[in-house]
């Protein structure tokens, strides 16, 4: 696998008998559960990636998924996956109360769900109609397109921003 890294130019990746991922660099060194990190995982996710040791040190960049091996792709997706749970909002069915903090039904691209929302500020905008929102056990729901919504489900939104 090569990149434009200046620490790593030559390296291979796969995994060890335990399911983690070792990278093996141009030395010949291993470094042992390294995980993937996108940049920009919501706005950008096909861009910027790179590799970390478990102290957090950047050991590989990508600047684009088209630069990285089909098999070694796959491993970091699959790790990426594992690592990047976030549900996208569907649809929001009901809302216990238009103060806050309220519980609310929703529906996700996983099935639905009941999220409790602490306050109007768990709920921010990333980018565009892009809208994160977390709820009170610190899990992070994705509304890609607020504008996109159904009628009912932008209504009870609005209540709140």
């Amino acid at each position: 696998m090569n990149t434009s890294n200046t620490n790593l130019t030559v390296h291979q990746l796969e995994r060890d008998s335990l399911g983690r991922l070792v990278l093996i660099d141009a030395t010949g060194n291993r470094h042992v559960g390294v995980h993937p990190v996108r940049a920009f995982p919501i706005t950008a996710p096909s861009a910027g990636i790179c590799l970390m040791d478990q102290s957090g040190k950047e050991l590989c960049w990508f600047e684009d998924i088209a630069a990285i091996p089909v098999a070694e792709l796959a491993l970091i997706e699959e790790a990426l996956a594992a690592r990047e749970f976030m549900p996208v909002i569907e649809k929001i069915t009901k809302v216990s109360t238009f103060a806050t903090p309220s519980i609310w039904d929703i529906e996700t691209d996983r099935g639905p769900t009941r999220i409790r929302l602490k306050g109007e500020e768990d709920i921010r905008r990333i980018a565009g109609n892009t809208l994160l929102i977390a709820d009170s056990n610190g899990l992070q729901f994705l509304i890609k397109d607020a504008t996109q919504l159904d009628k009912i489900s932008k209504k009870l939104l609005d209540r709140f921003r």
